[in-house]
């Protein structure tokens, strides 16, 4: 599984050069990647539907429990093979729409790159990789919505989902790290088979709300759900596989993965299936106040991810079935949907339903693609859809709790998706054939095959159903309950109350659909557009816009351009925080001084205090300058009394480069000009004898204590047995605390380039002053 994964990364990085050789084949030959990966995972179908769990690791950070740890079950499993079969779909789709685009071998590349991402996530067996992962698909996703970076609409979209699923990252950081300390380790097996720890620990609830932040920004919980109708602003493709199979539903991923370890419990129970059944309700409704057919798609998608989130959070049996079942049929027929949305813009010149009508004959294919799909979409028999629905149904009523309310919920909510379904399927394709921008006819076989073959996979399982059921299906309900199971489908149960349920709702929806345009226009749609769509957006825009402002604020107060100001704020705010850190909790006693004082002691320290003096009198600053080296070469003399030559040699070299570059430095830059204002010249001495008031105190205060010499005696005993080194303090930089020194190296060695920057920059304008 790693090897699958490094593969993916390797060809996403390497796919530039791809599509410079193949051009407009270039889809084609990339899909091969996930097509051979589609087949390798393919080859364990038999063994993990049987009930086998495939686990491999590798030692990665062992001294924090971080491995390379991999997965592989029925519910990655299932994950796996819709992530790179509707890749291929999607890469092939992807080929044909952006043909001839100049960036779209960049385009391809991330694509690949999320994948890849993708990948980790759902096959991650340890918590810190699954992190690191999941936040790679925010990163590849950001720039995916914003590829269409000259328009401000996919910048604002893509910034958009990058901070909502941002936030909700960091919550999951510090739900995953809590989870892991609470069980005891990092790795997601060992902790499914020790659930009872983590609902009995005292951690239980912070780490649930935690988890759940991170889980319901990804899949677009209500009501954080307006981020993902705004990331339509990226090219179809992305729509496509993020928006139907993957990097949405990696939030529900993250549910039914942690159910067996953190579900079961009255919050789970609650939080999950009231959030998700809200966002049910919600994204069902506003998919119809819209006319753009990704819009309305969109909202279905966010009606299709609360259904699972409710399934998920009732927990019992009916409802993890009908988890496992929704989540494949919503990935085929949805991605199928986007694709045909995308074929209708690229070939027509808009996808606003308003404006479309009769291309049936002039797009048959797509048109048939469409209505298979779409017969799965509204849980028509004989699809997957329609078997999906069916669980859905006999879940709610199985509810052990608000089971009526449940059930009115998702019916209500299936009859907008029904009425959603005939708008996608029926409006652009049938009635009288309208004038569009563009001259429409069928898509080429690159954007036509994905949606093809995506609705007739919903078909043939729908209509076979023994082909997944007691394998994949009942292999991703154990995963998901972390109980064995083993179950079998069908389309037909006999006369029912879900059977009844789902003719009202078809029937209802039909009607709806009816009506749909006097209902999108009436006052009482839009206002429920506003306040379920546009209001949390707006409510988000007024929260991003406040955070600017005070920011804004923020840098006019400190980030003046005067040095003293700065100087004067850390300072400050140091003395501030550590006296009243002080004055609570330290126990301040002067010590005793027996200690004998030598003349030469003595001298030192008049030494440093004239040295000081002068540089506050000096006039000049290369007076000041030559005085603060006098007081480093000082301090250098003190290292000296106290047997410490190496750090008096690294004193006395600073001092002095310090003392001549600055010397350099002054004689090129004009003079300044200094105001002297009223008071400013015992403001700033009473913060600065305050500063060495408090430092001196805190110097005091530690000369009281027991020093703690483990440390440094560890450093003396290893230095040179372990690092090989006899300068200690050398020991310590560049092994010891080597990742800081690293840093720090980072650090200068950046600074150095935007320095070199601007030195270029400026004489460049030199040069084209003196050209002028």
């Amino acid at each position: 599984m790693l090897t699958a994964i490094l593969i993916a990364f390797i060809v996403a990085l390497a796919s530039p050069f791809v599509v410079k050789l193949a051009k407009d084949y270039s889809g084609w030959v990339l899909a091969l990647l996930p097509a051979g990966l589609f087949a390798y995972f393919m080859t364990s179908y038999q063994l993990v539907g049987s009930g086998e769990v495939i686990l491999e690791s590798s030692s990665w950070l062992p001294g924090l429990d971080v491995h390379l740890s991999f997965l592989l079950d029925g519910l990655s499993l299932t994950f796996a093979l819709l992530i790179t079969g509707i890749g291929t779909l999607v890469l092939i789709y992807a080929g044909g729409y952006m043909k001839g685009h100049r960036y779209l071998d960049r385009f391809l590349m991330i694509l690949i790159l999320f994948m890849a991402s993708m990948l980790g996530v759902v096959l991650s067996d340890n918590l810190i990789g699954l992190f690191i992962f999941w936040e790679l698909t925010s990163v590849t996703s950001y720039l995916l919505i914003g590829f269409n970076n000259e328009k401000e609409e996919s910048r604002s979209s893509a910034l958009q989902a990058l901070l909502i699923t941002g936030l909700g990252g960091l919550a999951l950081m510090g739900g995953l790290i809590l989870m892991g300390l609470s069980a005891g380790t990092m790795s997601i097996t060992e902790i499914l088979n020790s659930g009872e720890i983590i609902r009995e620990h005292p951690f239980y609830l912070g780490i649930l709300i935690l988890v759940l932040m991170g889980a319901f920004t990804k899949s677009a919980q209500f009501p954080v759900h307006f981020w993902l109708p705004g990331a339509m602003a990226a090219p179809t493709p992305v729509s496509a596989y993020l928006h139907s199979a993957t990097m949405v539903k990696a939030g529900v991923y993250l549910l039914a993965r942690l159910q067996p370890a953190m579900g079961g419990t009255t919050e789970w129970f609650y939080i999950v299936t009231g959030f998700g059944a809200v966002t049910m309700l919600v994204g069902g409704w506003l998919a119809l106040a819209y006319t753009d057919l990704k819009r309305v798609l969109a909202y279905s998608t966010v009606m299709a991810l609360g259904t699972i989130t409710m399934l998920i959070g009732m927990g019992h049996d009916y409802a993890l079935k009908a988890a496992a079942v929704f989540i494949v049929g919503h990935s085929l027929y949805k991605g199928a949907l986007f694709m045909v949305a995308g074929s209708i813009d690229h070939e027509a010149g808009t996808r606003d339903v308003a404006y479309l009508g009769g291309l049936r004959k002039l797009m048959p294919i797509t048109a048939a693609a469409a209505a298979i799909a779409a017969l799965s979409m509204g849980g028509i028999p004989p699809m997957l859809g329609f078997i999906g629905k069916e669980l859905v149904y006999e879940a709610a009523l199985s509810a052990t709790t608000f089971a009526s309310i449940l059930i009115i919920v998702a019916v209500l909510a299936n009859i907008a998706v029904v009425a959603s379904s005939a708008i996608v399927a029926i409006t652009p394709f049938y009635g009288e054939e309208k004038k569009t921008p563009k001259h429409a006819h069928e898509a080429p076989v690159s954007m036509w095959i994905g949606p093809v073959i995506l609705a007739a996979m919903g078909l043939i399982v729908g209509v076979f159903p023994s082909l997944a059921d007691r394998s994949l299906f009942s292999a991703t309900t154990t995963a998901i309950s972390g109980v064995e199971t083993s179950y079998y489908l069908s389309l037909w149960h006999g006369i029912n109350l879900p059977l009844i349920l789902s003719v009202v709702t078809l029937l209802s929806g039909l009607a709806v659909f009816k009506i749909w345009n006097n209902l999108r226009e009436s006052s009482a749609m839009q206002g429920y557009a506003r306040a379920f769509g546009d209001f949390p957006k707006a409510t988000y825009e007024a929260l991003l816009n406040g955070m600017l402002k005070f920011a804004r604020f923020q840098i006019d107060a400190f980030q003046s351009g005067y040095l003293h100001r700065y100087m004067g704020t850390i300072i400050g705010v140091t003395i501030f925080g550590t006296a009243i850190t002080l004055l609570l909790k330290a126990n301040f006693v002067w010590p005793d001084f027996n200690d004998h004082i030598n003349a030469y002691e003595v001298i030192v320290l008049a030494l440093m205090i004239l040295s000081a003096l002068a540089a506050v009198a000096a006039k000049s600053a290369l007076k000041a300058i030559t005085a603060l080296g006098l007081l480093g070469f000082s301090i250098a003399l003190v290292y000296i009394m106290f047997s410490a030559p190496d750090l008096a040699i690294t004193q006395v070299l600073v001092e002095t480069l310090t003392v001549i570059l600055a010397a350099l430095v002054l004689v090129k830059i004009p003079k300044p000009v200094i105001v002297d204002r009223a008071g400013a010249k015992v403001r700033d001495a009473f913060i600065a004898i305050s500063g060495g008031v408090l430092v001196t105190v805190m110097l005091l205060i530690i000369l009281q204590g027991d020093l703690d010499l483990s440390l440094s005696e560890y450093f003396g005993e290893t230095s040179y047995v372990l690092a090989h080194g006899r300068n200690i303090v050398n020991v310590i930089l560049v092994d010891y605390r080597a990742i800081d020194t690293l840093g720090e190296i980072i650090v200068l060695g950046v600074a150095a380039f935007g320095i070199i920057s601007l030195i270029k920059l400026y004489m460049n304008d030199k040069k084209e002053e003196k050209q002028s």
